[in-house]
Order: C-alpha cells, then structure tokens, then sequence
C-alpha cells in the first residue's frame, strides 16, 4: 500500500472538512479548545475551473487547513451566495461536517468508481496547487460527501509542509496565509 507523506495510506480518509460560517473564528476556537494547530489559509479567492453540478459556476471561498495527528481538518468559508456544494449543504442542515476527503493514486479510475456506483460529481475542480478534485454525492448514504483528492506531487508539496509544521509547533503563529 502506497502511503503518504503524512503516514497515512492513499485511499483512507485523510481529511474531515466543515463549512463554517466565519473562518477566523473557527480557526480560533479549534486553537483555544483543541490545540490544533499552526492553521494555513488560502483566500479568500475563487477556485481555478469550477463546475457544480454540471454547471461552470464561481463562488468566492475561504479555505483553511490544519492537522491534528495524521488527520488534516479543512474549514470552508463561503463569502457569496453562488451556487456550490458548501452552500448547498450549509442551507439544508447548517453549518457543520461537510465531507471526507480521500487521496487517490488513481483519480480518473476512483471517480469512474463511485460513479459506476450510481454517485454523481456534485463538484470538480482543479486546485491552484495543481491536483485535481471531486466532490462525490454520498448524502444519501453518509453523512458527508467524499471529496477525491488527486494524490500527485502537487497534493504532496502542498500538504506535507502543512502537516510537518503541526508535529512540533510551538503555539507560534497560529495562523498563517497562504
């Protein structure tokens, strides 16, 4: 089994991801009653080739991410009322777990996978790190989607400093831009 950076095996679950309604907040109590941390956050900004739903569609995001152990924790903001699957889900239930994100050796095979399976893309699109993503639409069956996370160099350059920085962190600079 072919493992990542961070000692987890690709295929596992690597990642818990909550849409929240204020980031820096979030961040905040997830330092003062967790001690999770050093937090990295990206945006807020628009994703690269966004398409929900079949539909090209923008909304304007805030994207942080820290590790507790070997399981990173994403908060998704959403500044706008654009269509997207943050939204979609926060409207229908409100804020809280949104999805599981699963690093994939094998991208294009994984998500003919789950769609063989009956699942639909709920969202794609490519990261401004260079790894591609899909949202899996699990609702019907968990109590999140399953995020397929294209498990490249990029997807290892990005996260593993992010994880690295967690394991001896010294409660410096809690959080940090991207």
């Amino acid at each position: 089994m072919t493992m990542m950076m961070t000692g987890q095996p690709f295929g596992s679950v690597a990642q818990m991801a909550y849409v929240v309604e204020d980031a820096e907040a979030s961040m905040r109590g997830y330092l003062a009653r967790m001690n999770i941390g050093p937090w990295y956050v990206a945006g807020p900004f628009h994703p690269m080739k966004p398409v929900y739903r079949g539909e090209a569609v923008v909304p304007h995001l805030t994207l942080a991410f820290a590790y507790s152990g070997t399981m990173m924790i994403e908060l998704i903001q959403q500044h706008d009322d654009a269509p997207s699957v943050f939204g979609e889900v926060a409207r229908s239930r409100g804020f809280g777990f949104h999805h599981y994100g699963v690093a994939t050796r094998d991208f294009d095979t994984d998500v003919a996978r789950y769609l063989a399976d009956g699942y639909t893309i709920a969202f794609s699109d490519t990261a401004p790190m260079g790894m591609r993503v899909a949202y899996m639409d699990t609702l019907n069956e968990l109590p999140g989607m399953v995020e397929l996370i294209e498990g490249n160099g990029a997807f290892e350059d990005f996260f593993t400093p992010i994880y690295r920085a967690s394991l001896d962190w010294d409660g410096r600079e809690p959080i940090r831009r991207l």
